[in-house]
């Protein structure tokens, strides 16, 4: 799943399943990558070879140079907008559990973050079925305002991530005992 949670540390722990269990500290949200850094190296690679495959026909003719720019600036173009989709794509969301303190930032590419605070106590996740921008909208209300949160994971992984939110949530509600 494109999100996970983690300790003080930064250590990958399991999702919450009961406020009996450790509990994490971190939850880090990120958008799903379907073609990773690698298989852009390849897909590039491969369109190159394609492309380039009925150009053989045409090797020691004068036609080739001439379709040679259009080949070129096509595999440019091609580049160019799955670079910009990688850089469009690097939105990181990071909601911290700190004691009396639960906060949520939002890093999006070429915009100044969003921050957004409230105590534990009084924040709520709620799942939209119906009236939200995407199915299953999840909220977290709490303090002056409601956010988002999640928005560009699938419906599932949403519903999925309010069950665990609302686990670690009430955990953060119960009193601590020594």
């Amino acid at each position: 799943m494109p999100y996970r949670w983690t300790d003080t540390e930064g250590q990958t722990m399991e999702a919450p399943r009961s406020e009996a269990a450790p509990l994490p500290d971190q939850l880090h949200l990120w958008p799903y990558r379907s073609l990773p850094r690698k298989g852009f190296v390849f897909f590039i690679a491969a369109t190159v070879v394609m492309v380039s495959l009925p150009l053989l026909s045409l090797l020691g003719h004068v036609e080739l140079w001439g379709l040679l720019p259009f080949i070129a600036l096509a595999i440019a173009g091609v580049w160019w907008a799955i670079s910009h989709s990688y850089r469009t794509g690097e939105v990181l969301e990071i909601l911290t559990f700190n004691g009396p303190q639960l906060h949520l930032i939002r890093h999006e590419p070429g915009k100044p973050s969003r921050d957004w605070a409230a105590n534990p106590h009084w924040v709520q996740a709620d799942l939209h079925g119906k009236g939200g921008p995407v199915e299953a909208y999840l909220t977290l209300r709490g303090g002056p305002r409601e956010v988002e949160i999640g928005a560009f994971l699938t419906p599932e992984e949403r519903r999925q991530l309010h069950r665990e939110l609302v686990i670690r949530l009430a955990a953060s509600r119960a009193p601590i005992t020594p």
